[in-house]
């Protein structure tokens, strides 16, 4: 007897899924005509919540959808090109909510800096200290290429004390700022080293960014166990994601309007802006790193985890900076004593953590801990 072919059925199942995409367009249509004339009168809190409740869920079904497409295309692609393919898109959502919080309102010159710091301190030392704690409950120790974990930070770190540390002390400019000239070795910088470690990750280097025990072999992406559409082409997916990334144009700008006026009406500090921002970019990539440390692939978890990081300082950085540029808004890098404190104690300890091939569930209590003082902090320092 012939069994009928199994895989039919994840590929309409994708048909299906792909209705959804219906919501965010039909959301941003929406806003797109209506939205400045609901959003002039917040003062009904039901009505705040139920618009801000609305947007939020959309702008996490979009990213999710984002997510999934990247997985496939990991699938097709391999790694690391699939991660990057997820981190870019991601990076890509984090700076059109920024360039849309920077211009809410009374607008806020730190919150890039904000949002970058939060990143840095969610993934670093939150979602990086949950993965090896569950991964370490699960599998006791886990393995990883110590040579990609290395070649990650060695970007991150400098890029992340020049834009971040280094502006609180130059005197070229008033503030935690740079000059006009600073700003634009920066953006090059910044870009450069970004373009050469793409060019180590996918090209000249590529093994050091696959598992060891699977050098030159093709790894299939971690949340779709089976390529969900084979039929479908890396074109389609690559349109698809695009067409998910589109509506958050809109919906970002929207959204912007209802979080500051609730921040502003409980009297929230500034940097918590730049937490909101963080967590609903880095929602889907938070949760493929998780489900890589469950399934014992610490190696995509860190691609993942250590990627975000260094797309978001790499290109948010001079996103930002070009913004402020052509509508001459200065922009505030720089971090105070206590958050410079805390940025170079994370990256201390990631060096702790990645300087061994193995991991194990102290490594994951310890970031976690540093992720709860960085909480504590931000409400009082």
């Amino acid at each position: 007897m012939r069994f009928p072919n199994r895989t039919h059925l994840p590929r309409r199942e994708w048909k299906l899924g792909e209705w959804l995409l219906l919501v965010p367009m039909g959301t941003a249509g929406v806003f797109f005509v209506y939205g400045h004339e609901w959003l002039s009168d917040l003062s009904n809190p039901v009505r705040l919540g139920a618009i801000l409740g609305w947007l939020l869920a959309v702008i996490i079904l979009s990213a999710f959808a984002v997510l999934r497409h990247a997985e496939i295309l990991a699938a097709r692609l391999g790694e690391p090109m699939g991660t990057v393919i997820l981190t870019l898109s991601v990076t890509g959502i984090e700076v059109m909510m920024i360039a849309a919080f920077m211009y809410t309102g009374s607008g806020n010159a730190s919150l890039a800096r904000d949002a970058m710091f939060a990143v840095v301190m969610i993934v670093l030392n939150g979602m990086v200290g949950l993965s090896l704690l569950l991964g370490g409950l699960r599998y006791h120790e886990q393995t990883y290429n110590l040579q990609g974990a290395n070649a990650f930070l060695a970007v991150i770190v400098p890029l992340a004390v020049l834009g971040l540390v280094m502006p609180s002390y130059t005197i070229s400019s008033p503030g935690p700022t740079y000059s006009v000239h600073q700003s634009i070795f920066l953006i090059v910088m910044s870009l450069g080293l970004y373009g050469v470690f793409l060019a180590i990750q996918n090209l000249r280097h590529r093994d050091y960014f696959v598992a060891p025990h699977s050098r030159g072999k093709r790894k299939a992406a971690l949340l779709h166990l089976h390529d969900p559409s084979p039929d479908a082409s890396i074109w389609l997916h690559t349109t698809l994601l695009i067409a998910y990334l589109l509506p958050l144009v809109i919906l970002s700008e929207h959204v912007a309007t209802p979080i500051d006026h609730t921040l502003r009406l409980w009297y929230a500090p500034p940097a918590l802006s730049g937490v909101l921002v963080a967590v609903l970019v880095l929602a889907p990539e938070s949760l493929g790193a998780v489900r890589a440390a469950l399934a014992n692939q610490l190696q995509r978890s860190v691609n993942i985890l250590l990627g975000s990081v260094l797309a978001s300082i790499s290109l948010t950085i001079p996103a930002v900076l070009a913004i402020g540029f052509f509508t001459g808004t200065t922009i505030v890098l720089g971090l105070d004593t206590v958050d410079t404190i805390l940025l170079i104690l994370t990256f201390l300890m990631s060096m702790l953590t990645f300087a061994n091939r193995r991991t194990n569930v102290l490594l994951g209590a310890v970031h976690l801990l540093l992720f709860l003082a960085y909480l504590m902090l931000i409400f009082e320092k």
